[in-house]
Order: structure tokens, then sequence, then C-alpha cells
């Protein structure tokens, strides 16, 4: 008998990289679709050896076509940080719906469990803090970020209106702050960008008063919950929270890079940009209940991992 076969898009990014091999490591035929926009083929080369890994150069908001029998589809292709959907908007709303409804189609059309990567960006600038998922959040549907925020609304949309109307296994996740080797260090996330600053030596960059706080959720933790919500029972749809509910300052996270990476850089304030969350923290009793899940790794712990991988691809550059 044939290994299951999954479909992971956007393979080649920071996520979709980590679930390729996590999937190819639980015996799985992994087929990885990348239009390689903001992916990376560094993040999955070591796969290509592999017999049971496939990589298909495709943007998935044009029609998706894979050969034979699909048991898992994992949606994760779009640009996620605001440096890359601000200089290609349209694209990063096309992929967040016609992406999603192509896929969608796929997952029909093979009969396969479909989960959609969504967002804590769904909520917005939230009004309710912590975010629990019956909360409809508090997104500007025209602002620069709405590109993104409206995209995985629309995505969820989809997701639900397929359930409705088709009877799909759906399973959808909204993640909140993750960060860990295989972060791009261009990205303009804040973990990426205090480590990187850091590492050289420049000042750390910090927008507005560094009080708005964020929840940071080290990767393999993030890859095991969407594990056990794919293993889930049909019908439990979610969307499930999933992120870490410790909340941390901007300066807190600041000052721990800098006691682990040390040098001279100091902390340098500058305006908040517009739309930026003031504060982001995900209520995940349904994870804990539903799927008994939640993080186990540390800040500090993940911090550790993350910055010697950045120390490692600065020295191979």
């Amino acid at each position: 008998m044939s290994n299951k076969k999954v479909l992971i898009t956007g393979a080649a990014g920071f996520l979709g990289s980590h679930l390729c091999d996590r999937f190819i490591k639980e015996g799985y035929d992994v087929i990885a679709m990348d239009n390689l926009i903001t992916g990376n083929l560094k993040n999955i080369e070591h796969l290509f050896k592999l017999k049971e890994f496939e990589f298909y150069h495709h943007d998935v908001s044009k029609f998706v076509y894979v050969p034979g029998h699909l048991d898992y589809i994992l949606h994760f292709a779009s640009p996620a940080s605001p440096i890359d959907y601000l200089k290609i908007p349209i694209q990063t709303l096309k992929v967040g719906s016609l992406g999603t409804h192509n896929l969608l189609g796929l997952a029909l059309a093979k009969k396969a469990r479909i989960l959609g990567a969504s967002t804590s960006e769904v909520y917005g600038d939230p009004a309710v803090h912590p975010q629990p998922e019956p909360y409809w959040g508090n997104v500007n549907p025209i602002g620069i970020r709405s590109c993104y925020d409206e995209g995985k609304r629309c995505a969820e949309t989809l997701f639900f209106d397929y359930y409705r109307q088709h009877r799909l296994d759906i399973k959808v996740m909204r993640i909140f702050n993750t960060y860990g080797p295989r972060m791009d260090p261009q990205d303009g996330r804040v973990v990426s960008n205090f480590i990187t600053q850091a590492l050289r030596g420049e000042d750390i960059t910090i927008y507005g008063d560094g009080q708005q706080t964020r929840s940071f959720c080290y990767v393999d933790d993030l890859i095991n919950g969407m594990l056990r919500l794919m293993d889930s029972p049909e019908g439990f749809t979610g969307p499930v929270n999933m992120g870490n509910p410790v909340e941390f300052t901007m300066l807190e996270l600041a000052e721990k890079i800098l006691h682990q990476v040390g040098g001279p850089s100091k902390l340098v304030f500058c305006p908040l940009p517009s739309d930026d969350p003031r504060q982001r923290q995900p209520d995940i009793t349904l994870a804990k209940t539903a799927l008994d899940w939640q993080p186990t790794v540390t800040l500090e712990d993940g911090l550790k991992e993350t910055v010697a991988y950045f120390r490692q691809l600065f020295a191979e550059t």
C-alpha cells in the first residue's frame, strides 16, 4: 500500500518548510508547492534527494492540478510579513481568495482533508483581550494591511462555505506570532528584525513606546498543534487559535535578545506604523480542551535556537 500523500502549499516558506520536514519524518509522501515570490528553496533543498518528496513551482492563485490521490492538503501559501505583502498587495489578496478557492476545489475533487493557515490578523486591532475564536475582530477593510487581513478572512469564509455547501472535510487554524529557524532575516517581523540588528551591532528599532505586546510561539510547538488539529475528528472544523498565550512587550523581547546576543546595540524609538495592533494574545482554551495542546518551549529557549540559526546564516554569507 502506498504512503499517505500530502500537498503543502507555501512549502519553501518558514512554516511550510518545517511542515515538509515533519510529514516526511511521519512517513508521508510530500508534494511541495511554492511560487517562490517570498519562499526560499534553501529551506527545502535538503529534501530534493528523497523519493518521497516532489516540488512544483506554481502559483496557487492559478488553476492547481496534482495527479493521483491526495489525503491531505495544507494551505500555507501567502506572503506573511508586512514588508512582503505591502509590496504585492493584489497578489496577497489573490492567494487568500482565488488560491484558497482553487485548493478547496482540489480537495473536493480528491476527497482530501484540507487545513487552512489563517492568522491572528483576522482579529485586527482587537477590542477584546485576549482574543477568543468567537470574537469577530476589528479590521480596517481599506488599510495598508487589509490585503493580508481581509485575504485571510475571505479564506476562512470560503472554507466554511465549502464545508456547509459540499460537506468538505476542513480544518482552520488561526496562527499567532510564530518564530524559529528559517525565518527570513529581511522579513520585517519583530523577532528576526531584533536578532538581525543585534548580531550586526546595529541599534534595535522599536516602533512606538515599546509597550505594545505580542505572544511568541516557537515553530516546533506550532507544528505539533497543527498535527493534532489535522488528526482531530471529522466535523471539528475550528477555527482554532494556535499560539503562545504568554504575552511580552516589545521592550521585553528586545532586552531578552540583547542579553543572548550581547554587543553594543542600543534601543531607538520610531513612530508606530499604521494599523499596527497594540495587543495580540491568543485565548487557547479551545486548543487545550479539544486537542490537548499547549506550547511548551519558553521564549528564552526558542530564542536560543533562533539566534544560533541566524548566527550560522550570517557566517555563511
